[in-house]
């Protein structure tokens, strides 16, 4: 198990995140997945809760410090994880992030985070509300509120062309990806485009890691009693999967990407401290090995179920 003191800092994590940016809210989400890892398969070896603990101390440590520059934003990692000031909790208020996430949800934004940041933060609540006290509400409502705004990210195209943002980047065809007609559809067909294409050097839109946290993320806030509200974010997953469908194959720019060999529920695996091909893999690992896992209780057939983890194993290398 992962000790309950990794969800109360990565709360805290979330909740004082907007005064780095929006983006900042990675550190806190990720510290949160590690703990529900450890709530969701609590029958793991205690070497794989080891090494997703040290990764957690590493994550509240600054090692991942690529998400705000700490001089500019005037807080420090060590301070973005800091306790909030001890109040009464406000229980009535933790729906209040669901609404937040509604005025933002139609559209794909920033690859997902506005979508999986809420999700996170709504089933740590939802399962412990005694923490839903009123400056963590308001941080993190202010944390879903900074993608009101936003695009849905960006893809890089290779050298001849760089970087486009959401607003600017291409989309597979219309007629490529039918719309999603229930979160059975969404969890079977991002769990295909993983077995599919995991191998594919694409970079941009979040990559196959944030298309998981973002379906699974929907997933959870209907399983947390938001239906409506996951029914409303079907669309725009569908439109993050068709920026990323658009990216090119960068194999020859970038290099053949590579597997591991280990599974990464074994204790073998968390030996592994480092990629050898993805940034800010820190954070991405933990959270999208709890994302996956959580796609994955909708994939009966056996056989469908083994081919994804073993592909899944590209974005564990």
């Amino acid at each position: 198990m992962i000790e309950f003191e990794y969800l109360k800092r990565g709360l805290y994590g979330m909740a004082n995140a907007p005064r780095a940016g929006s983006m900042a809210g990675h550190l806190g989400a990720a510290v949160i997945a590690g703990y529900f890892i450890g709530e969701d398969q609590s029958d793991l070896p205690n070497g794989v809760f080891a090494g997703i603990r040290h990764d957690l101390n590493r994550i509240t440590g600054g090692e991942e410090s690529i998400w705000f520059d700490p001089k500019k934003a005037g807080i420090t990692a060590a301070e973005l994880f800091a306790p909030l000031p001890a109040e009464p909790a406000q229980t009535d208020r933790i729906d209040g992030i669901a609404k937040a996430l509604a005025r933002n949800i139609g559209q794909a934004r920033q690859s997902g985070h506005n979508v999986i940041f809420s999700a996170i933060a709504l089933r740590a609540l939802k399962g412990h509300p005694e923490l839903a006290t009123p400056k963590l509400l308001d941080g993190i409502g202010r944390l879903i509120a900074t993608f009101d705004n936003a695009h849905a990210g960006r893809g890089y195209y290779g050298k001849a062309t760089g970087w486009k943002n959401g607003r600017q980047a291409p989309m597979a065809p219309e007629g490529e990806i039918k719309p999603y007609d229930s979160l059975q559809t969404l969890a079977a067909t991002v769990v295909a485009e993983v077995t599919r294409d995991a191998a594919v050097h694409r970079q941009g839109f979040g990559g196959l890691f944030h298309l998981i946290n973002h379906a699974a993320a929907l997933t959870e806030l209907d399983r947390m009693g938001f239906a409506n509200l996951a029914r409303q974010g079907l669309p725009a997953h569908r439109q993050h999967l068709r920026l990323l469908r658009a990216l090119p194959d960068l194999e020859t720019e970038l290099g053949k990407l590579e597997t591991t060999t280990e599974n990464p529920l074994t204790a073998t695996y968390w030996k592994k401290t480092k990629s050898a091909q993805w940034g800010a893999w820190l954070t991405h690992r933990i959270k999208t090995l709890y994302g996956f896992h959580t796609l994955l209780r909708y994939i009966e057939d056996r056989p469908t179920r083994e081919k994804a983890l073993i592909q899944f194993r590209y974005l564990m290398a």
